[in-house]
């Protein structure tokens, strides 16, 4: 996920499970209709997540979502949420955790998290010297198998391959919608053969273009 003034980057990277090699990503914009509440993030961001998701031409079979599942004070972090907006299975994987008690980490390198006597999630060593994950259920998935997926997509690095690369490519879109270039108005002026000069003003707050025009006619073309 990325945000500009107002609008919510949702993206999502299909990975195959064996080699971790990148089948396709997607992207999408919804406009940003709620503030940041603490702990009902989810309501923020199912929308452009779903919106992503739905874009794909593969049929993943478990999603990794950056964020909680049951791991949460209401049991329904965004992993759950979205899970339960797509019907498919989805593990929570967060770098803080929001409720529980830790246990003793074991030797397979996880300790057990516990919240009103209820285990809901672990605290997991993705790798020597790096710090602890934390892994939840989401929707569909046992804790077990969701400890296990997770393992295996962090190789060499902290964060899960499949959302290292979802952020990588919604952080490429809002540089993209946040900085428009002079060589895009170049670009433009050759194939309408106008004459656009440099007067794109750029919102900073918005990220959006404010203003346009001719240099020639000093027309301001219609916004679509």
């Amino acid at each position: 996920m990325a945000y500009t003034a107002d609008l919510s980057i949702g993206a999502a990277a299909v990975l195959t499970f064996d080699s971790l090699s990148l089948v396709e990503s997607k992207v999408a914009c919804t406009k940003t209709r709620l503030p940041y509440i603490p702990t009902l993030l989810s309501f923020r961001e199912v929308s452009p997540a779903y919106a992503a998701i739905r874009k794909l031409q593969s049929r993943p079979d478990v999603f990794l979502v950056d964020g909680q599942g049951i791991m949460h004070p209401y049991r329904l972090g965004f992993a759950s949420h979205l899970g339960l907006a797509l019907g498919k299975p989805t593990i929570g994987v967060a770098k803080n955790p929001l409720v529980g008690t830790f246990g003793e980490f074991a030797e397979s390198g996880w300790a057990p998290i516990t919240d009103r006597n209820e285990v809901v999630g672990v605290a997991l060593k993705p790798g020597k010297g790096l710090k602890p994950l934390y892994v939840s259920v989401g929707h569909l998935i046992s804790l077990e198998r969701a400890v296990e997926v997770v393992k295996h997509c962090t190789p060499r690095h902290r964060v899960p391959k499949p959302i290292r690369l979802a952020h990588n490519v919604a952080a490429k879109k809002k540089r993209a919608i946040r900085a428009p270039t002079i060589c895009s108005l170049i670009r433009l002026s050759q194939s309408t053969g106008e004459n656009l000069c440099s007067a794109c003003l750029l919102d900073s707050k918005s990220g959006h273009i404010g203003k346009e025009f001719s240099a020639e006619t000093g027309h301001q073309p219609d916004k679509g």
